[in-house]
């Protein structure tokens, strides 16, 4: 569970006609997965992709369009009760590699990673993840808190347009 990060959260910017990212391509560590849209929960949580889809991640739909000014938010579990999921391996992302999203309208975008963090969630960095411009990666990580069910850190990358 990725918890308490983007409460609150606006949209922040105009959707462009239709086009959504179908698809998020990163080489360097094997995830070749489909997007779906995610909102806001009734708590102004981001929602998560479903745990019984583990592997697919999620745009937030307040979030821009990848290739649109703004930021762009793309989230997935790093595990489920039983497997890895689609962002097991963000953590080993490194400055300079590839992640490359496709859009409705047939564009490919093309990022490089300027930077991977771990925080705790407690300290999520909001302002920086979803106003900033460019490409965040969110899964969970650090350690794994057994009572309750939750990780106690996120995992973030930052990715910037080629």
């Amino acid at each position: 569970m990725l918890f308490a990060f983007g409460k609150g959260m606006q949209q922040t910017t105009t959707p462009v006609a239709n086009v959504v990212p179908e698809s998020i391509d990163i080489p360097s560590i094997d995830v070749e997965a489909p997007l779906m849209k995610l909102g806001l929960e009734k708590n102004g949580e981001v929602q998560l992709p479903p745990y019984e889809k583990p592997k697919m991640a999620g745009w937030y739909k307040g979030s821009a369009v990848p290739g649109e000014k703004g930021a762009s938010v793309i989230i997935g579990h790093v595990d489920t009760k039983t497997a890895p999921a689609v962002f097991y391996k963000l953590r080993q992302l490194r400055k300079g590699e590839t992640v490359k999203v496709e859009r409705s309208d047939g564009k490919t975008v093309t990022y490089k990673v300027d930077s991977i963090e771990q925080v705790h969630k407690d300290s999520f960095p909001t302002r920086r993840v979803y106003v900033e411009d460019g490409l965040k990666l969110v899964t969970c990580g650090g350690k794994f808190d057994y009572a309750t069910g939750e990780y106690l850190d996120n995992i973030i990358v930052y990715a910037s347009e080629v």
